[in-house]
């Protein structure tokens, strides 16, 4: 191929250039245009987004172990009913006055409404019950729910199962094995022996009450009395020996008495089909899309370092201070007598104070006031509390209160605050996400316990009225 010559190149090339000019303009050389962006990728659909969380919090749940709770095993009918009659029989009682259900109504899900609960010498039930002397019980009575989960009982733990099976109560060596023998549920068998000894639970005093002039760490006094008049009442010895075959009523204790109540606890307040059960078990439909946010933030959050088991109580019956304020008579401690310790009342150990159970969430919904001088008035408030805990403490709102507990609210927050759980300080969320736990928390409760009117027998042997 021939070359071209130099001349003729120069030409060629100022030819293309001019042509380029004549298109582009004489200054410069337009860019190529950029290319179309992509496509923005549709955005999910309600349905799809609903998809992704119900996937996200299953993926939560497994990781941490949940499952739908199992119910207990059956218990025999003449021990419940047996159990049905003392819990509500006011004859448990030095004054007769009051019974175990009067500070756990029916009525208001097995507590009383109340943020303290008024005992012995109180008249009217629930958030009207009133004490002439305005005594109030020092702490906020627990419901009685799934108690056949739990292996550690009261908010500092006093009555609990150790690890060698054995049961530890105030009581001490005055609840004697042989007694611990007759215990069918373990921890929970021993809770109701105490109530009964305390004075402004259920023991009261006066000339009239027999138990009212034993010394006053008598359990194994006020147990044998409390069985002395049951043994008074035919019924009772029969309902007694029919419940415990092939045992004479002599040859029983008050250790077979508080197994009946237990026994009817178990039998009869165990409320575990609830959407969330439901929805482990595989039910995508049970959950709203707020709970199943509510769910989510709940397994993140950190509300599971305390509320880790399945019906969301501590595993290892561990005990924390979650800045919750102080209020009502206390228990003696502090400089005016009028705080209260929590844990260290029991383990004397001075890093426990202030540690107060971690409560079961099962059925919470139901259960106001909250926490363990019934602090909070509602579900909302005391999920609020854990947005920023300390600056909260410091903003209670004591109106939530009823007047006469108001002016008892203890200025001690830095105290408070100096102990309290670490692992609390960096948990913070919004409004919404504090509407979505709500939302969560009361996908934890079972329908069949907000009517609770079945529970009261129609009488008691002892005569006495029935509160319910």
């Amino acid at each position: 191929m021939p070359k071209l010559s130099r001349a003729r190149s120069v030409l060629i090339l100022g030819f293309v250039v001019g042509v380029l000019a004549a298109a582009c303009g004489e200054d410069s050389v337009a860019p190529l245009p950029p290319p179309p962006p992509p496509p923005e990728p549709p955005e999910p659909s309600p349905a799809e987004v609903r998809a992704m969380l119900i996937d996200t919090v299953r993926t939560l749940a497994q990781q941490r172990n949940l499952d739908p709770l199992e119910p207990p095993s059956p218990v025999r009918s003449e021990l419940v009913e047996l159990g049905r009659s003392l819990a509500f029989d006011r004859i448990l009682s030095g004054n007769r006055d009051i019974s175990c259900m009067t500070c756990h109504l029916p009525s208001f899900a097995t507590g009383d409404g109340r943020s303290l609960s008024i005992g012995v010498g109180g008249s009217g039930l629930g958030p009207g019950r009133r004490h002439p002397d305005g005594e109030f019980i020092p702490r906020n009575s627990p419901p009685l729910f799934n108690l056949h989960l739990s292996t550690q009982f009261f908010w500092d733990g006093f009555v609990e199962e150790l690890e060698d099976g054995s049961i530890a109560t105030e009581a001490g060596d005055q609840l004697t094995s042989g007694m611990q023998d007759v215990f069918e549920f373990g921890a929970l068998s021993a809770q109701p022996m105490i109530p009964v000894e305390r004075r402004k639970e259920m023991r009261g005093s006066g000339d009239d009450n027999e138990l009212s002039a034993l010394d006053e760490d008598d359990f194994t006094g006020v147990w044998a009395g409390l069985m002395a008049r049951l043994g008074e009442i035919e019924a009772y010895r029969e309902m007694f020996e029919a419940a415990y075959p092939g045992t004479d009523f002599a040859d029983m204790t008050f250790a077979h008495a508080a197994n009946a109540i237990a026994g009817f606890y178990v039998s009869e307040l165990t409320f575990i089909d609830t959407p969330w059960d439901r929805f482990l078990k595989g039910d995508d439909d049970q959950l709203s899309d707020a709970a199943l946010r509510g769910a989510k933030s709940f397994m993140t959050l950190g509300c599971m370092h305390c509320h880790e088991t399945d019906q969301f109580d501590d595993r290892n019956n561990e005990h924390h201070n979650a800045a919750i304020p102080q209020i009502g008579p206390g228990l003696g401690d502090g400089p005016g007598g009028n705080d209260d310790f929590g844990r260290e009342r029991v383990t004397g150990d001075p890093e426990h104070r202030r540690l107060f159970k971690t409560p079961p969430m099962r059925n919470v919904e139901l259960t106001g006031p909250y926490g363990h001088g019934g602090q909070f008035a509602t579900l909302r408030a005391i999920v609020v509390h854990y947005d920023s805990i300390d600056t909260r403490i410091h903003e209670y709102d004591v109106s939530q209160l009823e007047p006469v507990l108001q002016p008892t609210l203890l200025n001690n927050f830095d105290e408070i605050l100096a102990t309290r759980d670490t692992i609390l300080i960096p948990i913070t969320f919004d409004d919404a996400v504090a509407d979505d736990l709500v939302a969560f928390l009361e996908s934890l409760t079972d329908d069949a316990a907000r009517d609770l009117s079945h529970l009261a027998p129609a009488a008691v042997p002892s005569g006495l009225p029935i509160d319910k």
